[in-house]
């Protein structure tokens, strides 16, 4: 089997993201300990999240909003002191929050475009997503980059096809089983499943265990050795 191409996830597989979420979502919950208990708080939350995902797309500004919409909605439009301002100081700190590599990224990355075409495929806010990549001093290492709005089975097959040679001959690795596995293997292509400790739960799903073409990897540190393995080398 010829490997041609490495799709890589952003988010929680090259640098941390859901912990700054939920760090965030601490300190909300603290903002609002005078309106809502924790429980009804974060279910109002995600269901708002939920729903201004086709409006937003992914990432800190959709957060944000969904946040206002929330204090907004269960203080009846009313919202008590500075609770907006503070929402939104907390995300532009989340927008300007340092990135680094999580541990064996560096190196894996750097073995794999020695041979392969590695293409960055991302959701999230475009400028966002531009500026972490930037930030990380990985960019050079990839020789294309997508971010895009969704990740389904045609937007693997399109951008496989446009950066390699077709899905067939691609592996996706990423932290999410519904948005880097599930619709990559539903692609036709391999992928390669490395869990961070954190999982959003809009991207909970069940690992395919047993499909031929699936891998659950314990780190990144692994994607060579078992990219290499699909064609004996």
């Amino acid at each position: 089997m010829r490997i041609t191409t490495v799709g890589l996830d952003a988010d929680d597989t090259l640098w941390h993201n859901e912990t700054l979420f939920r760090l965030t979502q601490d300190r909300f919950r603290a903002l609002m300990a005078d309106v809502a208990p924790p429980e009804v708080l974060d279910q109002r939350l995600a269901e708002i999240e939920k729903r201004n995902l086709r409006l937003y797309g992914y990432g800190v500004k959709g957060f944000t909003l969904s946040m206002i919409e929330t204090v907004m909605e269960l203080t009846g439009n009313e919202p008590p002191g500075r609770v907006v301002a503070d929402i939104l100081a907390a995300g532009r700190e989340m927008l300007s929050e340092p990135v680094e590599p999580l541990p064996g990224v560096d190196d894996a990355l750097a073995e794999l475009s020695e041979q392969y075409r590695l293409v960055l495929i991302t959701k999230g806010d475009l400028l966002h997503q531009e500026q972490k990549l930037a930030a990380s001093g990985l960019g050079d290492l990839f020789a294309a980059v997508e971010i895009v709005s969704e990740k389904d089975a045609g937007t693997y097959q399109r951008v496989f096809a446009r950066h390699g040679t077709g899905a067939a001959e691609a592996v996706m690795c990423g932290n999410s089983v519904r948005s880097d596995i599930l619709p990559a293997l539903e692609a036709g292509a391999f992928a390669a499943h490395v869990p961070y400790p954190l999982t959003w739960a809009h991207e909970m799903a069940d690992a395919p265990t047993d499909h031929p073409r699936f891998a659950e990897l314990e780190t990144i540190r692994h994607l060579p050795g078992w990219i290499r393995s699909l064609h004996g080398g």
